[in-house]
């Protein structure tokens, strides 16, 4: 039996007009951008934590930290590839992923099966096609309550599970 471990993450970012949204890489048109140093991605934005807490390499902040400028408006699809790797790099792969978005707005449900595939051609390059049985999205609102029930913003909790390689 191999090893495994299971990782918590967890990031949100408010709305700022003028820029795009962009949740587990996939583009929203229409909507209202997140304020962020990077792409604000910030469903990927869990996941990198999940995954490097899983291994425990620290957190995405410790690896492309905002004060940085090489990871101003940088495109989080790259930082998830990079902290694939790392985790890689360290004997570990990826089990499988589960991710809940928390906003009022956009609508996530209809573009889940498109994010997932997004997630699974990240984690898995060389078997995305299988890979997207191991990623779980869901869309959830806040009924309301708080910030982001006042559609301030997005939260994004994910788990991730790894295994030794």
């Amino acid at each position: 039996m191999s090893d495994i471990r299971i990782g918590f993450g967890y990031d949100s970012h408010r709305f700022e007009a003028g820029g795009k949204l962009v949740l587990g890489g996939v583009e929203f048109p229409g909507e209202a951008g997140l304020k962020g140093h990077s792409d604000a991605d910030a469903l990927i934005h869990a996941v990198i934590d999940a995954i490097l807490g899983a291994a425990a390499l620290g957190d995405i902040g410790s690896h492309f930290p905002d004060t940085d400028m090489r990871w101003h408006g940088a495109d989080s699809t790259q930082l998830l590839s990079a902290a694939v790797a790392e985790v890689r790099a360290a004997g570990w792969t990826v089990g499988n992923i589960d991710a809940t978005v928390i906003c009022e707005r956009p609508k996530v449900g209809p573009r889940v099966a498109e994010i997932r595939y997004r997630l699974a051609e990240l984690l898995w390059p060389d078997d995305s096609e299988s890979g997207v049985a191991r990623v779980s999205v869901k869309g959830k609102t806040n009924e309301r309550m708080d910030a982001v029930g006042a559609g301030l913003g997005i939260e994004v909790h994910a788990v991730c599970l790894l295994k030794s390689l």
